[in-house]
This record gives structure tokens, sequence and C-alpha cells, in this order.
């Protein structure tokens, strides 16, 4: 802790095994970063939901980056709608068994769920979950073990579920619209339904923790989409953004 804020120094190697990198869908080696991230220790709920855009969401607590968007789009049109879904498969992104791979600066960085991290930590189904990162925002990400009731430490564990799902019906075609059905290749296949599951449009909610006995908003990692939020209900920190970060990741 430093003044106001909670400071994070990493050099980005995860405390588990990976994938081989370079592999034939990323041709990047893991190489140490520097990592000096700043965010709020005590972070407060912002007037308005901000998208996460093209930013990393947060940090694991093993250093490793939460980056769940890819650089690609449906014509390569950046400003268009139809930014691919990393978990998808329509692009190939060499991705391990901890859904992590490689930018070309050599950063290691997780596009869904760290099953190894997850792992490591401990996460059992009979227990609220630990911490495993923290949020741009400074509120911490946990991974889908929770309370029952977000109010009692005492109401049993769940597992947390994802109030998003995919769209029903066809995407529109011509003037730059893929066409098909709405299957999940797209960022934007998906749509949130206020109360399909137990967390908001930012995969969180208000609740108690082990380590927050009086509350505290707190994002969940869930095992259906977004698995990593795209969104912040706080006020993310400028370390977390590309002009102080590495060029974009894939």
């Amino acid at each position: 802790m430093e003044d106001s804020f909670r400071v994070i120094r990493a050099n980005g190697i995860p405390n588990h095994l990976t994938g081989a990198f370079p592999n034939n869908d990323n041709p990047n080696k893991i190489n140490e970063q520097n990592y000096v991230i700043k965010i709020p220790a005590h972070p407060l709920l912002a007037d308005q939901i901000r998208p996460l855009g093209m930013h990393t969401f947060g940090i694991a607590v093993n250093g490793v980056p939460f980056d769940p968007g890819a650089a690609e789009w449906y014509l390569g049109n950046r400003r268009g709608r139809w930014q691919y879904e990393a978990l998808s498969g329509a692009i190939k992104l060499g991705l391990d068994e901890s859904h992590g791979h490689v930018q070309p600066n050599g950063a290691y960085h997780y596009h869904a769920l760290p099953t190894l991290l997850t792992n490591h930590t401990t996460l059992n189904e009979s227990v609220h979950s630990p911490i495993i990162g923290w949020a741009a925002d400074g509120f911490p990400i946990y991974a889908l073990y929770g309370y029952v009731d977000s109010g009692d430490a005492k109401s049993g564990i769940t597992t947390l579920r994802s109030s998003h799902r995919l769209k029903i019906g066809k995407r529109p075609e011509g003037d730059n619209h893929p066409g098909g059905i709405y299957d999940g290749t797209f960022v934007t296949d998906y749509e949130y339904v206020e109360g399909l599951g137990e967390l908001d449009q930012c995969n969180g909610r208000i609740t108690v923790t082990p380590e927050f006995p009086e509350s505290t908003y707190a994002y969940y990692l869930t095992e259906s989409w977004p698995v990593i939020p795209r969104c912040y209900k706080g006020t993310p920190s400028n370390n977390f953004t590309r002009d102080h970060q590495n060029p974009r990741p894939r």
C-alpha cells in the first residue's frame, strides 16, 4: 500500500506451467515484464458502467494480466461492431490449458478462466473463492464460488452464474455485417438479461466475502460467457490503459 493506492509489482511470469510458446498459432516467446501498477485501495462505484474496450481488465495474484478481448474484427474493421470473441475458436490464438498466450513483447496473459492458477489457489466448491486478482478499478476478483445470499456468509456456497446469454436469431447481413446465427463467434452475439444469473452486467455484485466481511463490490470469473468481465463498475486506473502498456495483445 502506498498512500491511497494498492501497488502491484510483478514480472508477469505465471506460478504454474504454461503451454509451449512459440507454437503454431502463437509465434511469441514468454519474457519477463516489469509491471508496476497502482489501483485504488478504497475503490468506489461510479455513476455509470464503463465498457472494457481494448484495455486489460485486471491482474491476477500471480502477476499475470486478465485480458479477455481479441484484437480481431470482421473484415478488419476496428470501428465496426463485430469483434471476434477470443473463446469462440474463430481466430486461432494458440491458447494453452489456462487460456493464456503471449503477446509480441513476450507478455503472457489470460483470455479466460486461468485453469492452473485456480487450481493453485485451491478453489473448492464448498467454500467461497479466495481473491484471485484485482480489477483495474480496485475491486477484488474472485472465481466461480460465492455465497448463496450475498449478504450472509452463513448462507451456503453456490456456483455463481453470469446473466449473459446468446442472442436468438440471425445477425444482419450486408453492409459489413457477417450474417449467420448468433453462435458466440463475435462479442456482440451475447446479450445481458437482468436476473438471468446472480451477477450483474459486469459479472459482479455487492457481497460479503471472507476478505471483506462488511461487504464490497466484487467481480467473479464464471464458467460461461463473459468468463472475465467486459465492463467496470468503478473507475479504472490509467495504469491499465494502452497508453501505459505495451502494444495490444491478440
